[in-house]
């Protein structure tokens, strides 16, 4: 699948100000890839902090700096890391293309958009309040045969939608990445503050409808969502 093609399917739009030095993820084939975070105001002013992997062919490298203002195009990349008995889905934006934005032209924002096949029952619940909210996780295809596992989670009138579509359906979403922190509670008892990464969507388009004996590959069911550790 080439570079053009991940776009149809896996595109994300962020536009928002580096907060952390670059530093190295991980290396592959000789090369580095260096991760940061972003920061990236929602309309209602609360703030998502997401993670960003820039691999260094790139290029212009030394620009990117903590205050930096920044447009960035890529994609969502996922991948399990396995964790003592369990496998943590680690979630990044990966950077295809960047521009330095001028401090008086910038506006922070944040556009995805996927088109992917839904991969485990979505779970539909509602709030004490009688909002209705649906958890889902979409699978986006990636080149070399890969797919990405993208948590989302939809509301309302699109929450009843996904609920009623089997696994196996592909459906294109778009909305925004947004991070939200959460409490978990260790064996022993302590309590430590995780981020989780989720697609907030705000409209859905059915592509095709599967029929319900269809299943797809999916994440280990052990699974725990989060990002790259910071």
């Amino acid at each position: 699948m080439e570079y053009n093609e991940i776009k149809k399917t896996n595109k994300v739009l962020l536009k928002g100000k580096i907060i952390d030095t670059l530093e190295i993820a991980y290396e592959c084939f000789g090369e580095n890839f260096l991760k940061t975070k972003l920061s990236c105001k929602r309309s209602s002013g609360t703030e998502d902090i997401l993670p960003v992997i820039f691999p260094e062919r790139i290029g212009n490298i030394e620009s990117i700096q903590p205050g930096t203002c920044i447009e960035i195009n890529g994609e969502i990349r996922t991948c399990n890391k396995h964790d003592s008995d369990k496998n943590k889905l680690l979630i990044n934006v990966y950077c295809n293309e960047f521009n330095i934005i001028q401090e008086e032209e910038f506006y922070p924002s944040d556009d995805i958009e996927l088109n992917g096949y839904i991969c485990k029952e979505p779970v539909y619940r509602k709030t004490p309040l009688g909002r209705e909210i649906a958890d889902l996780l979409l699978a986006v295809n990636r080149k070399f045969g890969k797919s990405d596992y993208i948590p989302c989670i939809t509301w309302s009138r699109n929450a009843r939608f996904v609920n009623e579509l089997p696994v196996g359906s592909n459906i294109q979403v778009s909305g925004r990445l947004q991070s939200r922190k959460y409490i978990k509670r260790t064996e022993d008892g302590t309590e430590v503050t995780k981020t989780a990464y989720e697609v907030s969507i705000n409209r859905i388009r059915l592509i095709e409808k599967a029929s319900p004996k269809e299943n797809l590959e999916t994440p280990d069911e052990s699974c725990e969502v989060q990002s790259t550790p910071a």
